[in-house]
């Protein structure tokens, strides 16, 4: 193992064994909030996904008008290639060739376009969640909320549903 991943498993192993004797102490109430489910069954998720289908769509319908022109010249080539002459042949094969290295280069670039969108839409998502965890593990007498790298958590620890209604409340409420 590397010395990182050493450390961290210490560190959780150390905190971990030190909840009982806390716990023990005085009641505390931990809460687990399965990140991935609330992203997915936010309603703010749903709205930035059509968002950004909407915002796309005209580029996406561009590529596959491009896709289709690489690929009835590549047919015309293999149909009509035996007899055409040596320097039409030759052209048609030069100008499918500068297609499809401007078309990879369209879809490259619509793929980083559209990864940055989406990295832009979620990261205000995940703003919401976070503040959104706060609220509820306020409003419920939450001490501690853990997030990712929970193995189980108990219906009753998990708190993820309660995560995914604040979310429903503040997206109906024009809060999005």
């Amino acid at each position: 193992m590397t010395r990182l991943v050493r450390i961290v498993f210490t560190s959780c192993f150390l905190s971990l064994s030190l909840i009982p004797a806390v716990a023990g102490a005085q009641d505390i109430k931990i809460g687990a909030v399965n990140a991935l489910r609330v992203l997915e069954q936010s309603p703010q998720a749903d709205a930035a996904k059509q968002k950004i289908e909407k915002e796309f769509a005209p580029r996406d319908r561009q590529l596959v008008a491009q896709q289709k022109k690489v690929k009835e010249m590549e047919d015309r080539l293999t149909k009509d290639g035996a007899i055409m002459s040596e320097s039409e042949r030759r052209n048609l094969e030069r100008e499918i060739i500068s297609m499809k290295r401007d078309l990879k280069r369209s879809q490259d670039e619509f793929r980083e376009d559209l990864n940055f969108r989406r990295n832009e839409e979620f990261g205000k998502i995940q703003k919401d969640i976070v503040e959104a965890i706060q609220k509820v593990a306020e409003e419920n007498g939450y001490d501690i909320v853990l997030g990712e790298g929970v193995i189980f958590a108990s219906p009753k620890a998990d708190m993820s549903n309660l995560i995914i209604e604040k979310l429903k409340a503040k997206h109906s409420g024009g809060g999005s």
